[in-house]
């Protein structure tokens, strides 16, 4: 019966793992999986088309805040119009008459409001009370509020405001959310291409130094392409996504997988210098790769996935996309990539280079030697950079994205306020109830001192006049059967603590004549409520993405020390990342604040695992030191190569985007890469060696033998295959004793 056990452990240690009848299938259908990856590709370049991109942050909010909420019901009894300002310079008051009237007639504008809707315009000039009309035209400039009839992102009000330049020419200059909107989706879609180029470019030049071969680079990137391309054509599935979305996940996928595609590469170039074939080699690369590729991908989906925590549900949109497109990296790589590499082979042989990186074993002696010096200095630094990193200065709203400086909205609205002051229109919507009252809280409105203007049904009618009286396009404006909607213009920004504090006062006022059913919308309430989801968020995003990322790196250490170990690096570069924009005086886009913490984490976690591993593994046979030194050398190739990738992404986002939050975010993601990549060569070191025996724990005798006490590859191949193989190393034996030969 002993006997009997034995044999069946034996069969069952020699019986072919899932991950090697895997690797033999993919290696067998391959032909039917490239035709599938046609298929997907072919699909995904139309569907990437038809993905609607959202440029508003408000649609972001969740449904229960009241500037949300005040939306939804204005929309439901008003419409959701877009709304626009622009000043006519070097025009007289006829000349601005005769321009607005063109402008009207331009399909798509609902109506203008100018001051001949308050003051008779059409007398001669000397009779006009030009102090009454200062805030819309004074020193030959006139200033005009423009609401369009559909919302600020629709492609029929984007085509007004091409239509109304035309008419204005020289003389117009055109701010607001609708004109932000166009000038963000023109911006992107030039400053994305660019930024695109410039990445390739730069990710290929690293990869040529880093790769032994003139035409691996051009493999790596076809297969992200690839992967790329199928997670932008999903997107449809989703219907609609964020600018931000849109226009960051190509380069974090690029920069955070592309590790995957040099693993697999790594152990195919292995597999052959041992002497297999092409095709047995990339069956046992698969199988020794897929366990490394899907632990890496597995910290930074998780990392991408605690984004989908946030309330504010941009965060939900980003992570979404993010985790799904190293899902697509991941299967790319593991079923597309192999037969990639066994077309590539032969080029890949032919255009052989010495390697460009040097050995590092004389950094990493040298950083044995001062390890503690820097870990030292890091723990004095860390509660400066902790603290420092809780007082950066944020925006949170639209015009951080769209109006932000160095965009030509941005001077157009410059010079508008240096001539009439600023102009910040919020919607008062209330039930219809009460005339009396209406007017009541309109004349309580007027006169407070930031208030520029109100438009109401109250003081557009004189007292005893019937609504009738009026045409609909104006009545239609301001009531409907059930509600009322009133325009103030306050003379602020649409974000700063001056216009929360307005904003808050206003909301009081409603509150007072309209205790139920009453709601503040616009640009700043708007602002206000995301502020206040979005840093609620902070914490909960935090929280997600370090308890994901502990729990993938404990499972694969099986260990509660290592995870702590290895994440600690992470967390201090986030701090430091997150210092600089404080010692600098820069504000901050909080959207890219929060967002960039996971995406740190989740990307950058890799290096920590992987010097972890090598230490591990060069203590089987090691003293500390040695392990220490072996573990940096061999570790330096492969940080160095993904650090700078994701940290040139980073950089040339920032260089080229002038979009606040997209550039803010590119600098956030290269610096923290940076800080990532020095502080696990330099301070885990010191880390390990102080943890050795938490790190290592009981090591069992033999488990440093072969590769886990696995069957060679070829024990486990058919005996056709084994045959096969052996002559095809024979061959290949021969070809490279003849080469030598020939080479001297």
């Amino acid at each position: 019966m002993e006997q009997k056990g034995n044999t069946e452990e034996r069969n069952a240690e020699e019986k072919p793992s899932f991950a090697f009848r895997l690797a033999r299938l993919i290696v067998k259908r391959q032909k039917w999986i490239v035709s599938l990856f046609i298929i997907g590709c072919l699909f995904s370049l139309i569907a990437m088309f038809f993905v609607n991109v959202n440029y508003d942050l408000t649609e972001y909010l969740p449904a229960d805040v009241q500037s949300r909420i005040g939306l939804d019901v204005m929309e439901k009894e008003f419409g959701y119009p877009g709304t626009a300002r622009v000043m006519l310079k070097d025009v007289s008051l006829y000349e601005a008459r005769q321009i607005k009237e063109q402008l009207e007639k331009v399909d798509g504008v609902d109506q203008i409001l100018w001051c001949d809707s308050m003051v008779n315009l059409y007398g001669p000039e000397e009779f006009i009370d030009m102090d009454e009309i200062r805030d819309y035209y004074k020193d030959g400039c006139a200033v005009m509020d423009i609401t369009f009839e559909e919302g600020d992102g629709a492609e029929r009000t984007s085509q007004a405001i091409d239509e109304m330049e035309q008419i204005t020419g020289d003389k117009g200059l055109f701010v607001g959310m609708a004109v932000q909107n166009k000038s963000l989706a023109e911006t992107l879609e030039s400053e994305m291409s660019r930024i695109l180029v410039v990445a390739v470019l730069m990710i290929l030049l690293v990869l040529c130094i880093s790769t032994t071969a003139w035409s691996e680079p051009i493999l790596f990137l076809l297969v992200m392409g690839v992967a790329i391309l199928l997670n932008r054509g999903t997107n449809i599935f989703i219907g609609t996504i964020s600018f931000m979305t849109d226009n960051v996940a190509i380069i974090l996928q690029l920069a955070t997988s592309m590790d995957y595609s040099i693993f697999l590469l790594d152990a195919f170039s292995r597999e052959r210098e041992n002497g297999a074939s092409d095709e047995n080699a990339i069956v046992t690369a698969i199988e020794d790769a897929i366990n490394s590729i899907f632990a890496s991908s597995l910290t930074t989906i998780v990392g991408f996935l605690a984004l989908t925590s946030m309330k504010f549900t941009i965060g939900f949109d980003l992570g979404l996309v993010l985790a799904k497109g190293i899902v697509f990296s991941l299967i790319t790589v593991v079923f597309f990539m192999p037969a990639l590499i066994l077309k590539f082979a032969k080029w890949n042989d032919k255009t052989r280079h010495r390697p460009f990186l040097p050995s590092f074993n004389r950094f990493a002696r040298g950083v044995y030697k001062i390890r503690y010096l820097v870990l030292t200095v890091v723990i004095l630094l860390v509660p400066f950079a902790y603290t420092a990193q809780g007082m950066n200065e944020f925006l949170y709203g639209n015009s951080a994205v769209g109006a932000a400086e160095g965009t030509k909205v941005y001077e157009n609205e410059q010079e508008i306020t240096g001539k009439f002051g600023r102009s910040n229109m919020l919607l008062a919507i209330y039930p219809n109830t009460s005339s009396v009252t209406e007017r009541e809280m309109t004349e309580r409105i007027e006169e407070l001192p930031y208030v520029k203007s109100v438009t109401s049904m109250a003081n557009s009618l004189p007292e005893g006049i019937p609504e009738d009286f009026l045409p609909d396009s104006i009545t239609e404006q301001l009531h409907t059967e059930n509600a009322c909607r009133m325009l103030i213009y306050i003379r602020t920004k649409e974000e700063s603590d001056a216009a929360f504090q307005c904003s808050s006062e206003l909301q009081q006022i409603l509150e007072e004549y309209y205790p139920e059913d009453s709601y503040l919308v616009g640009q700043t309430p708007s602002t206000q409520d995301i502020k206040t989801t979005i840093t609620s968020d902070n914490a909960r995003v935090n929280f997600w993405s370090l308890a994901g990322v502990f729990l993938v790196v404990m499972a694969s250490f099986h260990s509660l020390i290592t995870p702590l170990v290895v994440m600690i690096p992470i967390e201090v570069a986030i701090f430091f990342n997150m210092a600089v924009p404080y010692l600098a005086g820069d504000t901050l886009v909080y959207l890219g604040y929060i967002i960039v913490s996971s995406i740190q984490l989740g990307a950058t976690v890799d290096y920590s695992i992987l010097l972890t591993n090598n230490y591990r593994k060069a203590r089987k046979t090691m003293e500390k030191k040695e392990a220490c030194i072996q573990a940096v050398s061999l570790s330096c190739s492969s940080i160095l190569t993904s650090g700078s990738i994701i940290t040139l992404a980073g950089y040339i986002v920032h260089l080229i985007s002038t979009t606040a939050a997209i550039g803010d975010l590119g600098h956030l993601i290269g610096r923290g890469g940076l800080f990532s990549m020095i502080l696990v060569l330099t301070v885990l070191p010191a880390l390990l060696v102080l943890s050795d025996r938490l790190v290592m724990g009981r090591r069992k005798e033999g488990s440093d033998s072969g590769q886990n006490g696995k069957p060679d590859w070829k024990d486990r191949l058919e005996p056709s295959d084994a045959e096969d193989d052996e002559e095809k190393k024979a061959g290949g034996r021969t070809r490279r004793a003849e080469n030598r030969r020939q080479q001297g």
